[in-house]
C-alpha cells in the first residue's frame, strides 16, 4: 500500500468518523418528529437544503431515514417533499456505495473472489447491474442502507447504481411522503381517508414485486 493511498485512506476514515459522530450526536433529534419539525421550521428558506443534507448524511452512514421521508411530506407537501427526499436518499446512497467501494471492495474481493456464488453475483452485476439495482430498489421493504454498501462491493457501475436507485425508490418515496402528509392532516382533523389511501398505496407497492416474481416463475 503506497504512502499516498495510506493518506487517502486515513482521511476518508477521519471524515467518515466525523460524519458518524455528528449523526449519532443528533440521533435523538432524528427520532423525534416534533423536534425535527421545529428545527426545520426555524431555518426558514434554508429548511429544504438542510433537509436534503440531513438525508444525505443519515443515508451515507446507515442511519434509517424513513422518519425524514415522513417529515418531508408533513413539512414540504407531497411533491416537494418527495423531490427533496428522493435527491437526499439517492445522493446519500451513492456516497455510501463509494465508501464501500473505496474502502472495502479490494479486501472483499481478495477474501471471497474464489467463491462461486460471489463470482456469479459479480458477473450478473457487471452485465445487468441497472436491472438488478432497479429490482431491489423497487421493493419498499428492502434494507435500504445495507444494500448501498453491498452494491459497492460488486462491479456494478456507479451510474447504473445511481439511476437504478433514483428510479427504483421513487414510488416508495412518494408513498411514505404521502403518509407523512396524510398523517399530519389526520392529526389536524381533516379526515382519515387520505391516510388510508396512502397506506393502501404502500401496501400495493409491497406486493407488486411478489406478483411479478410469481408471474415470471409461472
Amino acid at each position: 500500500m503506497t504512502t499516498v493511498f495510506r493518506k487517502k485512506y486515513f482521511w476518508v476514515l477521519v471524515s467518515l468518523g466525523l460524519i458518524l459522530a455528528v449523526c449519532l450526536r443528533n440521533l435523538s433529534l432524528l427520532l423525534d418528529p416534533e423536534a425535527l419539525m421545529a428545527a426545520f421550521g426555524d431555518l426558514g428558506p434554508w429548511a429544504a437544503p438542510a433537509f436534503v443534507a440531513a438525508h444525505i448524511l443519515a443515508t451515507m452512514v446507515g442511519v434509517p431515514a424513513t422518519l425524514l421521508v415522513l417529515l418531508g411530506g408533513a413539512k414540504f407537501g407531497l411533491w416537494w417533499g418527495s423531490l427533496w427526499s428522493l435527491i437526499g436518499a439517492t445522493v446519500g446512497a451513492t456516497a455510501a456505495f463509494w465508501v464501500a467501494r473505496y474502502l472495502l471492495q479490494d479486501w472483499f474481493r481478495q477474501r471471497f473472489a474464489q467463491r462461486k456464488i460471489y463470482r456469479n453475483i459479480d458477473k450478473v452485476m457487471d452485465t445487468h447491474s441497472f436491472n438488478c439495482v432497479l429490482a431491489v430498489r423497487f421493493a419498499p421493504l428492502s434494507p435500504f442502507c445495507l444494500v448501498n454498501f453491498l452494491f459497492g462491493l460488486t462491479s456494478a457501475p456507479v451510474n447504473a447504481f445511481f439511476w437504478g436507485t433514483l428510479i427504483g425508490i421513487a414510488p416508495g418515496t412518494v408513498a411514505y411522503t404521502w403518509i407523512g402528509l396524510a398523517g399530519l392532516e389526520a392529526i389536524q382533523g381533516k379526515g382519515l381517508w387520505p391516510l388510508t389511501l396512502a397506506m393502501s398505496f404502500l401496501g400495493v407497492l409491497s406486493i407488486v414485486p411478489i406478483l411479478l416474481r410469481r408471474q415470471r416463475l409461472g
